[in-house]
């Protein structure tokens, strides 16, 4: 008996479709799995596959891409980032530019495609990955 309160999360099922790729990740701390990634692509290898699952794992990105991204979030994010650099004392004229390269910045956090690659950070996941895809990932932290 453990005598911890332990609550599970979702529950989330994957299975590859078919010609699909399917790997994972577990990054272990203190003898326990505290990071999980299991990641599924079309047109790659298992160690391609494996290696994004590891970038996932390091980079902790919330989304697949751009569009993933909801359109709140990105409003919320444009306007802190717009009060920031008014802030900065930035001229009015030069602040949506600005925002404009911040917002970017801000998609290399989230957005996995736009990630600089971790092994290899001059390249990002989408150039690392060419002409494969990533269908989806999931990534589970204890924490």
């Amino acid at each position: 008996m453990l005598k911890e309160k332990i609550e599970l999360g979702d529950v989330i099922r994957l299975e590859a479709a078919s010609g699909n790729i399917m790997d994972s990740y577990v990054h272990v701390q203190g003898g326990r799995g505290v990071n999980v990634v299991v990641v599924e692509m079309s047109g790659a290898t298992e160690e391609l596959a494996h290696d994004v699952a590891v970038h996932i794992a390091f980079a902790r990105p919330k989304y697949l891409k751009k569009e993933d991204v909801p359109a709140d979030v990105v409003a919320a994010e444009r306007a802190t980032l717009e009060t920031v650099t008014r802030n900065e004392g930035k001229p009015e004229a030069a602040i949506a530019k600005i925002v404009d390269g911040r917002i970017q910045g801000f998609f290399k956090d989230v957005v996995l495609l736009e990630q600089p690659y971790a092994k290899d950070d001059k390249k990002s996941v989408a150039q690392v990955i060419g002409n494969a895809s990533i269908v989806r990932f999931v990534q589970v932290e204890i924490g």
